[in-house]
């Protein structure tokens, strides 16, 4: 029983310090990105770059997260990381133009900026602190995420502005439960490489702000 015991120590220890390192690793990286994205939309702004459509924009997010996931055990998935970030920070850049340049557009952004940061840090904590398991949501997001990137490329296409909001709001939701859902998965060991785990709160992350802003301007009279 003691020499079991002492065996199984070392083992979740070893765990715990691989875990942790995940978590530093993971926060480190999505910090570093999340600066260089916002500096990469601040260009973009500054040299009133157009948006790229959205053919483009799918066939580049996909194109480079696909790649990301191809390369995430090599130091070419950092490569890939970034240039993921940055060309969605390019695409972010002509959103943020376009709202600030309504009346109270700087509110507007700085309210979903503000809300974005505060539901993170939040969700994140949450799921730090109580270390509960949200691996049984992970079904649900998918098909949940599915349905509204399919729903919103129908408002787009179609025009369709009163489904537009519908998919905003969804979203919402949906990205707070993946920052809980990936946040646990981190903590209890379900993902393990941290750059798979930077690229999904990253995604989170923008799907979120870009949802607020959709819903802020609207509510606000700007949309």
């Amino acid at each position: 029983m003691n020499t079991s015991l002492t065996q199984r120590l070392p083992r979740e220890q070893s765990t715990i310090l691989a875990t942790n390192k995940v978590i530093r690793s993971t926060y480190a990286l999505l910090s570093m990105t999340l600066l260089f994205s916002a500096a990469i939309a601040g260009i973009s702004m500054v040299l009133a770059l157009p948006h790229p459509g959205i053919m483009i924009t799918l066939v580049g997010y996909f194109g480079l997260l696909f790649l990301t996931a191809k390369f995430r055990n090599s130091a070419m998935g950092l490569v890939m990381v970034f240039a993921l970030t940055g060309f969605m920070g390019y695409t972010l850049g002509p959103i943020l133009t376009f709202y600030l340049a309504m009346p109270n557009g700087a509110e507007v952004v700085t309210m979903a900026m503000g809300a974005t940061g505060a539901i993170f840090l939040g969700l994140s904590a949450y799921a730090l602190n109580t270390r509960k398991n949200f691996s049984f949501m992970g079904g649900f997001l998918m098909v949940g995420i599915l349905v509204a990137f399919l729903a919103g490329l129908g408002a787009v296409l179609f025009q369709l502005p009163v489904l537009a909001l519908a998919v905003s709001a969804m979203f919402v939701l949906l990205m707070a439960g993946l920052i809980l859902y990936q946040t646990s998965e981190i903590i209890h060991g379900g993902e393990t490489n941290y750059i798979m785990a930077t690229v999904t709160l990253y995604v989170a992350i923008f799907n979120l702000l870009t949802s607020l802003l959709h819903l802020i301007g609207f509510m606000s009279g700007e949309d």
